[in-house]
């Protein structure tokens, strides 16, 4: 049962990703001033609640920042910033941040033990898959069926970000990686939430 639910989540996301055009990363550097304030200058932001999005696949980013402009991803706090940039934009702060490097965070070791089992083998008793068989045994994510880049997140951020999944926040009709999240977060309890939002933190994707 959890081999055919990994199959259909890849299969789902290869026939619904869009193409995306490379950006340029220096012409990126250079727009990404707007960016730094709640981001950090490489992506690396400071503040928990704001996410790290150094080393993130490139057309995750650029998904991420149109869905924001066009209002299927509410996020009130960039409205404002994203509405006057253009395709170019979007895709040169894409190619920018996502050659930068991740800086990993430290995993809770109480929650460690719990945290990585459900990361690396997930629960068989309530159907959660193993989050590693989509986001790759580094956290490092998959940007050809789409999978975000997960190592060294904020735990505060992943931790509200699954929960709001399983509340059930999608992105858009067309979302598909948001919606399978929903599926999947609904069987976690909120200790299994923290402990894998903490694992994440600690994880280094190593290029």
């Amino acid at each position: 049962m959890k081999q055919l639910l990994q199959f259909a989540i890849g299969l789902s996301l290869l026939v619904s990703i869009p193409a995306f055009a490379i950006g340029d990363a220096t012409a990126g550097q250079g727009k990404a001033a707007v960016c730094a304030a709640c981001h950090g200058v490489d992506g690396n932001s400071i503040v928990p609640n704001w996410p790290k999005i150094a080393g993130q696949h490139a057309p995750y980013l650029q998904r991420q920042i149109a869905l924001i402009k066009d209002g299927n991803r509410p996020v009130p706090e960039m409205a404002g910033i994203v509405i006057n940039l253009t395709d170019q934009d979007m895709q040169d702060l894409a190619a920018y941040f996502s050659s930068q490097t991740t800086s990993a965070g430290l995993t809770d070791e109480a929650l460690r033990a719990n945290g990585e089992m459900l990361y690396r083998g997930g629960n068989s008793a309530t159907g959660i898959p193993a989050c590693m068989s989509c986001h790759g045994p580094a956290g490092e994510g998959n940007p050809l069926s789409g999978y975000p880049s997960l190592a060294g997140q904020h735990s505060v951020y992943s931790e509200k970000m699954l929960t709001d999944f399983r509340a059930g926040t999608t992105w858009g009709d067309d979302d598909a990686s948001s919606k399978i999240m929903t599926d999947v977060t609904k069987r976690m309890t909120d200790a299994e939430i923290k402990a894998v939002a903490s694992y994440l933190q600690g994880l280094h994707n190593v290029k």
